[in-house]
Order: C-alpha cells, then structure tokens, then sequence
C-alpha cells in the first residue's frame, strides 16, 4: 500500500478529477486549511472524522425529511429550530445539515450496573433503545384540536432518584393533560422499559400513543410496524425485532407510510391494515385509547423488552431489581447536606450520572457520547473516587492496560496527545485516595507510558519556544487548529510525577528516581517556552499555546492548577516565576472579563456557547485562590442545568437549551461533584483545607452542613458544621484511621477557612471546635 501511494500521482489524479466536474481543488484547499495550524504528524483524528462523517450523514437526512414536511408531528428541537417566530430558529438557506443547534437535552434512566439508557427528551418524547426510533403521545379532541407535547411552550419535568431513575413529564393545554413516567426495571431478571400515561381531556377525547421515526438528533429509519392483537397481548413491533407492549388493548391502531404522509392526519380514517412497509423508513403509527366517558381520563402502561435473547444471562448469574442495585451502588457514599434544595438536587442528581455512565465502559453521555475517551474517564472517575466509589474505579482502571498500544500510547483518538498523562494521573490518585497499590501488571504499562512521553518531546528544535514540548496535537478541549497545546504538556508532567510515586509504591527507587527527574526537565522545558512568550502577547497570563495570544483557548492552560496543582495556590514570592498563583487567577480572570457571556465561560471554539464543567474549573480556580467570585459562577451553573438536573456540554447563548454534544454529559455532572466537595474538604501540599467555600447564606439558614465520607490522601473523613451563639462549630469525623507519617501516605495537617471566620488549625478530630468570627 505505500508503495502504491508513493508511485502513483494520487493529488494529481484527484485534482484533475475535481476540475474535469467543475469543483474546487480538494488538494489546495486542504493545503490552505492545514496552514491554519501547526504542521502535525496527525492533521484530523480518523476517529473525529468519521464521528462527524455519521453526523452530518444524519444531518443530510434531516435535511430531507423534515422542511417540506412540516406537517408531520417532529421532536421538540425541529418544532423550535425550524418555526421563524422561535428564538430557536436557525435559517437553513446554505446549510444542507440540518442538525440539533438549540436543545440538545435528554435525561437517561437505567439501573446501576447496566449499561442500557432509554432517554426522554424535554417534552417526553422516548427513545427506548440507543440511537433509535421513539414514542409519543397526544390527546385528540372529539373537536379535531390536539394536544402535542413538542408544542408546548412550557412543560414540568423532573427526576426521581429514589428508589429508582425514573423520569415524569406532564404538559398542559386547554385540551387537555399529559403525564408519563419512565423507568428502566428488571423483571425476572430482563431490562424492560416501563412507562406509564396518564391523559385528562374531555368526554369523547382520546390518548394517542404513536410510533416515531426520529429521536433528539433526527431520522432514525422505522420501515416495518405490525400491530399485535392477540388474546393475551396487545402492542406493536417496530422493525421486526422492537416490541412495544400495551396493558390494554386500544380501540383502534392507525398506520402510515412517507408517501401517506404523517399517522397523525389519519387518526379519524378507518384502517384495518395490520402491518405496513415504507420504503422511506418513516412508518408512523397510532394506537388510539378513547378517554373514559365518566370521568375524561385515561391510563395505560407499556412495556418493551430492552435486551436480546442473547444479553440476557443465565439463570445461575441473577440480578437484583434496579431499586436493590441503586441502594447496593450507593450505599456509604459521600452525602452532602446544605440548605439550598437546588443545588443539594443537582449533587445527588450527579452521584446517579456518574454511576449510570460508568455502568460498564465508563462513558461521558447516553447517547451521542456513548463511547470512551481517557480524558473523560480519567476526570469522572476523580469525582467517583471522591464519593467513595473505589471498586467501581479501580475495575474501571484495571482495564485500561488492554488497551495500551505496543509504543506506549493510551490512544483515545489520533493525535491528542493528552491521554498517557491522564491514565498516570488518575492511576496515582487512585493509589494517593483509596491506599491501596495497582496491581504487578501496572509496572511494564507505566514504564511503556513513561517512556512513550519522553520519545515524544521535541527535542532537535533547542531555538524554539516548543522545544521540549509535545509536538502540535488536535485539540483535546476544543481549543483551536492544531498547536503546541499547554494542556497536553501539564498533564504528562502531572501524570510523570504520578508514575514516579507508583514506581516509589512498587518499591523501584532506581525508576522512580528517573522519572522523577524527566518530570523536572519536562518541567523546566515548559516554564521556559512560558517565561519565552512576549509580554504584550501574554498578558502575565498563561495563553494556550506559545504561539497563541490570549483567547478562549487559554482555559486549558488552568488545568495545571485544578485539578492537578502543579504549583501553589499562594505564591513562592518569586517575582520574575513563569508560572505562579498569580499568574493562574490572572487567566482566570482575564477569561472571566473577556469571554463570558451570562455570567459563564463562553468557549467560542467549536462549543459556540456556555460551557458548565469549564465555568466551574475557572470557579476551582477563584475558590484555591481566595477569589470570592467562585459563588457566583457556581450559581450561574446551577441556573443552567435542566429540570432533571443535567447539563449538556455547552448551552445556547439565548434558548438555554444544549447546541453542543451530549445532553446529558458526564463530565459536566463530575464537575459539580467535584466542587461541592471542594467547597468543604480540598486537598493542598499535604493540608486539608476546611469550609474554604462555604456559601455564607448556608450558614445563616441555622442548620447543620455536612459532606462526607470522602477519602483523601490522608483517610477517609466527613466535615459537619453547625451554627453556634457564638461563632461556627466545626467537626471533622474521622471514617477510618488516619495514618502517621510514611512512604505511602504523609501525616495529615488540616486548617478550617470557613470565609467570615479566623483561620484555624484542627488538631482534635470526632469533637467539636469552635471557630472565633473574623
């Protein structure tokens, strides 16, 4: 195969190609494109690539099905995007994708150890299976009008997380009301999907229950439904293999094709059909549930069988139901207890995330980011082994290895360079917060990971402000063309500083040593392409790159202060340091009055909107710096998220809803675990700091706060603190035993810096100490 790319004219062929038809040059265009960037080795990850390829094939489709046939009954977000009175509206004149821009939101419920995710869109419409068709419901008034929930201007929805994820949508016209619930149950053992309905409307009204071909990002092909009438059941069969189950059998079952048009102009005609085939892929059905006439109400129940034959396990491997795996999956993990109901919501929302999304692969969403990268993995399991979820961690950990490439390289897509430190960091942290060693089979795989990011240091180029760095990389947080990004080179010195104390752990010095000192020099060959940059071009802040001026892209740069500290939050009192506490709050700042929009970080790049997680690592950062701003982006985030508590990745600047990635992402939901947590126990050098973020308002509400149990490096310990006549009364409980001084874990010093109090140092632990007013 190089042979032939290397003898045969492959550019000049496809040039004249291009020409001969009358398009542009591919070749010079490329060329022109690349010039945007650094040169690379990598210029667009195949993975990337072929994620947007399937993307945009949807989008296409979209774009197809949906603008002349506006008749039809679509999802919330081309009910919204597509109407020109909508502040969704998006003009679609010379775009031929039509995608999901302004409200990319769903909500998933599952069982704690299955990674099965039915998701429910703003307005109830249901996927049951992944990446699949939906259903709906309507009302029918006797007098033609209806009741379609993606028309609603306004919908309540919420999450129930106790005893098990369950999500209930009800919308409201003057036709009449809708309420469904969801969950995922097990039921001898088998993942079904239950969901109920509830209708109030008048007398002669009806509950239409529909088969759709879409789902939250579009057409999803639906080419065969046949109805189900048979003595003991009543239902649907979706595509031959997808059974929709009815508890009662309806009064009637309408059936449509594209060429017919949408089931909802069929709903009064007589059809005695019992299956249809579309050639399209856009069969439609309703099944018709007349409201009884005594009261205008209806309930019905279905149920659909979410696994095949084949997923489903032996009688000799049983499963609890999926109230018995929630209460197993959380039990003794960290609580919060504060006073504001939202955001207390939003944390226990979170915990349930994170354990659902981590099921089996640890992903950072349901749906359009139902897949792995180590980026992702690395920062949820942070917030996981926070919480207390080590077993869930290190079986997640253990199987990264795997994975690893002969060359050394954890791989999440081509040409991010940010993965190997992140797989060390984590792996360290996992040692550091639970105490316990990786396994023997960890040493050849930190030794390969090691050695994969020395070789891939530029070091012919001394005369560059690159020299020592790795080379340009994709941009792993959307940071712009490909570049030399500080965000690759932070995390592997983070991550080789990590692999020289798991080598220390493994009783290697002699490695342990070595390492240590690739980190100093991968260090120092950073601050030095740092000290490098012009002033005028920096801003005494840290950019993304050393060819970069200040920008949005700078956000990647605060990774070195959270979550990885790789300098102290209280300056040295060096004043010409590279990089400092000053200069970390200085690009916080700065990121704070130039690119914020509604009081959150607005990444300009690819996002195009508010980001969450990236708002609360800039709040991490005012929290360790004694910035008191941290409150209010931490409010602002908390006012962003949905009704089911969630956030999807980044958040349309005027419909609030999601324009970017999954509408239930992951990371995000680690992010606000992680700084509740901080706001009472963070960790620095080898101190505890106590209450440093604790919200004023919380203490003046008169109750206890507490968070805890949360390990730490130094054990496991729970802080309560309660109002007292006289100043604050501060407990720290101790989970388990705090260890002396030694190798593996160092003597612990804790001090409280509750704002509005003296600092303190806590030296008597399970008894209260009071803290004196500042």
């Amino acid at each position: 195969m190089g042979i032939l790319r290397n003898w045969i004219p492959w550019r000049l062929i496809i040039r004249r190609a291009a020409k001969a038809h009358g398009f542009i040059d591919p070749v010079s265009l490329l060329a022109r494109l690349r010039q945007f960037a650094q040169p690379s080795e990598i210029q667009e990850p195949i993975e990337l690539l072929r994620a947007g390829i399937v993307f945009h094939a949807r989008g296409l489709i979209n774009a197809k099905a949906i603008q002349q046939n506006l008749d039809w009954i679509w999802p919330y977000w081309v009910e919204k995007q597509f109407n020109p009175s909508a502040s969704s509206f998006i003009p679609r004149a010379f775009s031929i994708s039509h995608i999901n821009l302004t409200h990319r939101n769903w909500t998933a419920v599952g069982i704690a150890d299955m990674d099965i995710y039915p998701i429910v869109d703003p307005r109830g419409l249901i996927t049951p299976f992944y990446d699949g068709w939906s259903i709906d419901f309507w009302i029918l008034g006797a007098d033609g009008r209806m009741h379609i929930p993606s028309r609603n201007e306004t919908a309540i929805q919420s999450l129930i997380t106790t005893p098990n994820l369950e999500i209930v949508t009800t919308t409201q016209s003057d036709v009449g009301s809708l309420t469904t619930r969801v969950k995922l149950e097990r039921e001898a053992g088998n993942a079904v999907l239950r969901i109920s309905c509830d209708a109030r409307a008048g007398d002669g009204d009806a509950l239409v229950a529909s088969i759709r071909p879409y789902n939250p990002e579009g057409i999803q092909f639906v080419e065969k439904i046949r109805t189900i009438r048979q003595q003991d059941a009543a239902g649907i069969l979706v595509n031959g293999s997808d059974y929709v189950y009815f508890d009662q059998s309806p009064a009637d079952c309408v059936l449509s094709t594209y060429t017919e048009g949408d089931v909802l102009h069929k709903l009064n005609d007589a059809d005695h059909r019992h299956n249809v085939h579309c050639r399209v892929g856009m069969a439609t059905s309703a099944s018709i549930f007349p409201m009884a006439a005594s009261t205008g109400e209806r309930k019905i129940n279905l149920h659909l069988p979410m696994e095949t034959a084949a997923s489903i396990p032996t009688p000799s491997s049983p499963r609890p139901d999926a109230a018995i795996a929630w209460t197993k999956a959380i039990d003794g993990t960290a609580t919060l207890e504060i006073p504001d109901q939202k955001m207390q919501f939003l944390y226990n929302a979170a915990i349930h995330t994170l354990v659902l999304l981590s099921a089996k692969e640890i992903v950072p969403g349901p749906y359009t980011y139902k897949r792995f990268w180590y980026r992702d993995a690395a920062l949820m399991m942070n917030a996981l082994l926070v919480t207390g979820f080590e077993e869930r961690c290190k079986s997640q950990l253990d199987t990264f290895p795997a994975d690893q490439k002969n060359s050394g390289y954890f791989q999440s897509q081509e040409g991010e360079w940010d993965s190997n430190g992140q797989v060390l960091w984590i792996a360290d942290r996992f040692q550091r917060l639970t105490n316990r060693p990786l396994a023997d089979f960890w040493k050849p795989v930190i030794k390969k990971a090691v050695r994969w990011l020395d070789r891939k240091r530029i070091t012919n180029e001394p005369k560059t402000l690159h020299a020592g760095l790795l080379p340009p990389g994709f941009s792993a947080e959307h940071l712009g063309p490909n570049d030399y990004y500080y965000w690759d080179n932070f995390w592997a010195i983070s991550g080789l500083l990590g692999a020289a104390r798991a080598m220390h752990r493994f009783g290697n010095t002699t490695e342990a040593d070595k390492i240590a000192q690739l980190a100093a020099d991968f260090k120092s060959a950073l601050e030095k392409s740092m000290a490098g940059i012009p002033d005028k071009q920096k801003l005494g802040c840290i950019p993304a790159s050393p060819y970069r001026r200040m920008d949005p892209g700078a956000i990647g740069s605060l990774v070195a202060d959270y979550p990885l500290r790789l300098y102290p939050a209280e300056d040295p009192g060096i004043a010409d340091a590279p990089v400092s506490g000053t200069t970390m709050l200085n690009t916080a700042r700065f990121l704070m009055n130039n690119c914020f929009h509604d009081g959150g970080f607005f990444q300009d790049m690819i996002h195009s909107g508010i980001n969450p997680y990236l708002t609360l690592s800039i709040a991490q950062t005012l929290l360790r710096h004694g910035d008191s701003r941290y409150r209010e982006l931490i409010s602002t985030v908390a006012d962003l998220a949905s009704p089911t508590g969630q956030w999807p990745e980044a958040i349309h600047p005027i419909t609030k809803g999601g324009c970017m990635g999954d509408g239930q992402h992951g990371w995000a939901a680690a992010e606000w675990i992680m700084m509740m947590r901080n706001l009472f126990i963070r960790e620095e050098d080898n101190t505890l700091i106590l209450g440093s973020g604790i919200f004023p308002e919380w203490l003046n509400a008169g109750q206890p706060l507490w968070f805890g149990p949360t390990p730490t490096p130094y054990g496991a310990i729970g802080l309560r603190l309660t109002p007292d006549p006289e100043g604050l009364s501060l407990t720290v409980t101790i989970m388990d035993e705090l260890p002396k001084d030694g190798p593996n874990r160092p003597a612990c010093r804790m001090e409280a810096r509750v704002p509005g109090f003296q600092r303190q140092t806590v030296t008597d632990f399970n008894s209260p100490v009071l803290l004196k007013p500042a």
